[in-house]
């Protein structure tokens, strides 16, 4: 795998992930009190764009959006095809391909 920069890749998923994470907990208080809240559509998109892990454990952290449909399948579903996609990716740079 020499020659293969992983660092930006890396970087951009752990950045998604945490944001996400994040979002998902800022989005829980906001309801709680009663203020603006993030849009479901912006945390389905960061979930989407990279951060399903994030939004996974954000959703059972802070028990948030676990009764919606488009959470409780939609995210892990995201997080599955993710992790195919790396394994995907993974398997390709292996053999070089």
């Amino acid at each position: 795998m020499s020659g293969i920069d992983i660092v930006g890749p890396a970087v951009y998923l752990i950045g998604m992930n945490l944001i996400a994470f994040a979002l998902f907990g800022y989005d829980k208080s906001c309801a709680q009190r009663g203020a603006w809240r993030v849009s479901e559509k912006a945390l389905m998109l960061f979930a989407l764009a990279g951060g399903s892990a994030g939004a996974l454990a954000g959703m059972r952290v802070f028990h948030h959006k676990t009764r919606k449909p488009l959470f409780a399948i939609g995210v892990p579903a995201a997080l599955i095809a993710h992790i195919g996609l790396l394994a995907w990716i993974c398997v390709t740079v292996a053999l070089g391909r």
